[in-house]
């Protein structure tokens, strides 16, 4: 097989990729960083030939022109987990949002949205002609395996990552070769709220614990206070800079880890060039698609597994809100709940949701007596454990619905504890 003849028989330009998806296609995107820029770009540009062609992804970081205004008759998002540059297209109604959990995704695609062209983003080919999918597995994988037509674009600026996270030139139809720099997530500033949520979180994980942290300050701040803890492990669904620093401090060997002993699981990755220098050709860092990093069978079986989420509202029975703020779509479900139900399932697991305890700079409180009207219900009562604020920590896990409430009023910020003690005193007909 002459692989450079092959690989060299597929390069177009990405005016000539555009022209390869045709009216009423269904497109898959590579997720987030790993979204192929140039071939979108070309895509937009050549909207005018294309009637109804309908864009699948879940987190878009570049422009999503494709839902902007005027694109309606050319192009129908459809959200999977709503993003900053897609959200208002949801919300007006130009887009679409269709719920599932992460780990599903790539089911969702062999089944229930079969593809018709899969844009990918992949480095470029090694000696035996496999292209690694670099900061994006996740669902881009599975997508390029069940697409009609694959047409990917490759950057060898690209970091090369290991696992089972390679496609062989050969099942890919069309090359769009493109260098540029993967898109960075800028670190978020982290204040005193999230260090005392951060300090909270760290105080209940133990030495040789498996870690899921999802993105943002909170997460970022409790790594900041594991720095003292012993072979703690990773496997989440996606990593960002903090967990570098804990690697090369030492913290992070994964040493006491039941499976993949020593390896860093994820399934995506974001974050600044220091992440990616770091995972490129790195064999401690492990990807695989979505459906296995996050199923919650696979996850269960680490040691001593803790999963920490954000959420947006919790009410006073444990009912979590994480994606929407009533009616309005903010976001999605995510990798959530398969990681709450994974760590739950874990004989020695803890699920955590971490959270400020207000919002809208105080004004508003984020534990509530009811949830806004028309909000989903992302973590049900039934799988929720730990509840952190600033104030403090709630154990909901294994108590009755009364103290459920007393334990979330106390984590609350002193400014709303005597409305929520009230409607909690009215709910139960007993003083607080």
């Amino acid at each position: 097989m002459n692989l450079e003849k092959i690989y060299k028989s597929k390069i177009i330009t990405a005016k000539q990729a555009a022209v390869k998806i045709k009216s009423g296609d269904r497109v898959v995107i590579g997720h987030a960083v790993g979204e192929p820029t140039a071939v979108i770009d070309a895509m937009v540009a050549n909207c005018n030939d294309y009637e109804n062609v309908e864009i699948v992804h879940m987190v878009a970081m570049s422009k999503s022109e494709y839902a902007q205004p005027g694109m309606e008759s050319h192009f129908r998002h459809n959200s999977l987990f709503v993003g900053g540059s897609t959200r208002e297209a949801v919300s007006s109604g130009r887009a679409d949002f269709t719920p599932c959990y992460f780990s599903e995704v790539p089911s969702l695609f062999k089944e229930e949205l079969p593809i018709d062209v899969a844009l990918i983003q992949v480095t470029s080919p090694d000696e035996h002609g496999f292209c690694s999918y670099g900061v994006s597995n996740d669902y881009t994988k599975p997508a390029a395996e069940c697409a009609k037509l694959v047409i990917a674009e490759v950057n060898n600026k690209m970091p090369r990552t290991m696992g089972d996270c390679f496609i062989h030139v050969s099942n890919i139809d069309y090359i769009v070769e493109f260098d540029h720099q993967v898109i960075e997530l800028n670190p978020p500033k982290i204040g005193d709220i999230e260090k005392a949520i951060g300090e909270h979180c760290a105080s209940l994980v133990e030495d040789g614990s498996t870690l899921q942290l999802g993105i943002g300050a909170i997460p970022d701040a409790v790594l900041l206070f594991l720095k003292q803890k012993k072979n703690l492990g990773i496997h989440s669904e996606m990593i960002s800079d903090g967990v570098v620093e804990l690697v090369e401090a030492g913290v992070i060997t994964g040493k006491s880890k039941t499976i993949h002993s020593g390896k860093i699981i994820v399934t995506f990755l974001m974050g600044t060039q220091r992440l990616y220098d770091f995972v490129n050709n790195n064999p401690m860092v492990e990807m695989y698609p979505v459906d296995y990093v996050n199923d919650p069978i696979v996850i269960m079986k680490n040691t001593k597994m803790i999963s920490i989420n954000s959420c947006v509202q919790v009410d006073l029975m444990g009912q979590v809100a994480s994606e929407s703020i009533g009616l309005k779509q903010i976001s999605g479900v995510g990798g959530q709940v398969d990681f709450v139900r994974g760590s739950n399932m874990c004989p020695d697991g803890k699920s955590i949701m971490a959270m400020s305890s207000t919002a809208a700079r105080g004004k508003i409180s984020k534990i509530v007596p009811f949830l806004d009207e028309g909000s989903a219900v992302t973590t049900g009562r039934n799988d929720v454990n730990y509840i952190v604020t600033e104030y403090g920590i709630a154990k909901l896990k294994g108590k009755n619905l009364k103290n459920r409430g007393r334990a979330l009023i106390n984590i609350s910020h002193p400014n709303f504890r005597p409305s929520l003690i009230k409607e909690w005193e009215k709910r139960f007909n007993a003083k607080f």
